[in-house]
């Protein structure tokens, strides 16, 4: 592992990049990196039109949340010149999100040359709502 945040992880941290779409869709907001811990929290905004019939946080953007959460903890973790793609992603949902704010929190199992091993969670009012297993391909 190296100590310093990916670059592209630094600049949208600090302003100077946009987030991707699906982080901004996501309400995705960055709140702590560490390195060294192998350790990321991000804070998710479960927006009204996220809901399924039944009015809680649709599983699907759950997933998407953990995706990203887990995918930003391996790219900040990568070398300047590398970058990540999600090749698994194992999702257990625990119980339903409602709208509002949801908390992610990602941290690394393994980190090889080639393949990250990260696992996420989403917690809201001190409930984990979902877990996930992600394998990410470095390249």
């Amino acid at each position: 592992m190296i100590a310093a945040i990916h670059p592209y992880i630094r600049k949208i941290m600090d302003g100077e990049l946009a987030a991707p779409p699906i982080s901004t869709t996501l309400g995705n907001r960055i709140v702590l990196v560490d390195i060294e811990a192998g350790r990321i929290e991000c804070e998710y905004q479960g927006l009204p039109a996220f809901a399924n019939p039944a009015g809680q946080v649709q599983g699907g953007m759950l997933a998407a949340m953990l995706d990203d959460v887990t995918a930003l903890l391996c790219m900040a973790s990568l070398r300047e010149d590398k970058h990540c793609a999600t090749l698994s992603l194992n999702v257990s949902f625990l119980r339903p999100g409602k709208a509002g704010l949801i908390t992610g929190r990602a941290s690394l199992v393994r980190q090889g040359s080639r393949v990250v091993n990260v696992e996420g969670e989403l917690w809201q009012d001190d409930k984990l709502l979902a877990t996930a297993t992600a394998v990410n391909l470095v390249a």
